[in-house]
């Protein structure tokens, strides 16, 4: 079983906040981090998991783009890995949040009448429309440049955090 603050469980927490399921996140956690592409009985093994639960989670994973299969010379087993970048984890996540439900919805209020003359339906569908729009924009770069573009807000914050030393007088 592991232990109660272990990175699994961290990245599941984080995994909720993008909605990806708490078993897919805690599989992805250990795909991530292992130092050899694990197989579903390592995930149970390792993650305390049910073999069904483990098997779901690493569909949802693949649906999501976070993992890829992988065999090794000689065996039946799928093995799976994921991106090391963290960035190139983010472009994947951006991606399916996108697809899986800024598309949706925008599908949606088109159908609900934003485009019959209903002013705050066609005012939330512009918005949607300019978010779903940089989503797509950010998860078409690359890793490095993914990571360029947030570059500016976290050195923003980094300046705006540090004050300035008064010079005192002699």
């Amino acid at each position: 079983m592991p232990e109660p603050h272990s990175f699994a469980d961290i990245v599941a927490e984080i995994g909720g906040l993008v909605g990806l399921s708490r078993p897919a996140a805690q599989c992805f956690a250990a795909i991530w981090r292992a130092a050899q592409p694990p197989c579903a009985d390592d995930l149970t093994r390792v993650l305390g998991l049910s073999r069904s639960n483990v098997s779901t989670a690493l569909k949802e994973l693949r649906d999501w783009g976070l993992i890829s299969r992988t065999r090794a010379p000689g065996d039946r087993k799928d093995y799976f890995t994921a991106p090391p970048d963290p960035w190139d984890v983010a472009r994947a996540v951006l991606s399916a949040r996108q697809r899986r439900s800024i598309a949706p919805i925008l599908d949606r209020l088109v159908a609900a009448g934003a485009d019959k003359g209903d002013a705050r339906i066609a005012a939330l569908h512009t918005v949607l429309s300019a978010v779903s729009a940089r989503m797509e924009a950010l998860a078409a770069l690359d890793a490095e440049a993914l990571a360029r573009e947030f570059a500016p807000a976290t050195a923003e914050k980094t300046a705006a955090g540090k004050k300035k030393k008064k010079k005192r007088k002699a």
